[in-house]
């Protein structure tokens, strides 16, 4: 979404509970520097970076809106579902996110054994010790994590070709594991009293599947602003939302600087506005009665 006069709300980051570079603290101290009026944050199975993050906002004047990006998988893609003012204390969300964490250690172990069987020296202990802290309980490691460790290593010169390479799907180093429907995915985020929205739908390469999810599942938005959509497939799933009477949502699924790159987009560079926002608060309202 272009730049308007209205506050800026970015509902796409990601911290260090889970595949992101920064702490909570530090995505909202820059989403201040930015001039955003808030930001939402949206860890891959986890809501472990909540907390921290809404302290810090409340000190310094940033709107927190808890999320989490849920991994799904259909028709044989990954599919990733946010979630937007879900109760992050809510028992039986929290024991579901422990289940897909546990299911992400496995295929994050699978990954390590075929890059071995490509002949890479590469170990997840010393994935982990990359981190350069003890990785809690309620966070979870991710692709790029191993990635970093390529890079480290010097199997290749940077994330992007350690995906393009070996990580990425259908690459030799890719593992794929058993996941949740989107639909599914979708009924956890309502029950714990949030908004589903479908993420990043051009990186599926499949408007149908996305139409299919879409009339399956029911969410309350999708995502049309984001750092890998271009201006022809914004026009697209704008056109989708409106079809379906859905929230157009959009944010940056910010990660950080990895090897001096960023990654996925710079925090703030997709964002929505103050009234997309409250469309989600309406929408959650709405389905708590």
């Amino acid at each position: 979404m272009k730049e308007t006069n209205e506050s800026r709300y970015d509902l796409h980051t990601h911290s260090r509970a889970s595949d992101g570079m920064n702490t909570p603290e530090e995505n909202v101290k820059l989403a201040k520097e930015k001039g955003l009026a808030g930001l939402a944050v949206t860890d891959h199975d986890t809501v472990a970076g909540i907390a921290a993050a809404q302290i810090e906002g409340e000190r310094i004047g940033v709107h927190i809106i808890p999320g989490v990006e849920i991994s799904t998988q259909a028709a044989g893609k990954d599919i990733h579902v946010l979630g937007y003012y879900l109760n992050v204390e809510d028992s039986v969300l929290l024991e579901r996110l422990a289940g897909l964490r546990a299911t992400r250690d496995a295929r994050n172990e699978q990954i390590i054994r075929n890059l071995q069987g490509l002949g890479l020296s590469i170990t997840l202990q010393e994935v982990i010790d990359g981190l350069g802290r003890s990785l809690r309980p309620d966070e979870s490691l991710g692709r790029p994590h191993i990635a970093d460790a390529l890079v480290h290593k010097g199997y290749v010169r940077d994330m992007r070709e350690a995906f393009d390479r070996y990580l990425a799907e259908g690459k030799p180093g890719y593992a794929a594991q058993p996941r949740i429907s989107p639909q599914q995915a979708m009924e956890w985020i309502r029950e714990a009293g949030g908004a589903p929205v479908i993420a990043h739908p051009g990186l599926y390469g499949d408007d149908e599947l996305v139409r299919t999810i879409i009339e399956a599942g029911r969410p309350a938005g999708i995502e049309v602003y984001h750092s890998d959509h271009g201006h022809a497939e914004e026009q697209r799933y704008l056109a989708i939302a409106n079809e379906y009477h859905l929230i157009s949502t959009g944010g940056s699924d910010y990660h950080g600087v990895r090897q001096g790159v960023v990654f996925h987009g710079d925090l703030g560079s997709r964002f929505v506005t103050e009234e997309t926002v409250e469309r989600l608060r309406q929408a959650v309202q709405q389905l708590r009665g």
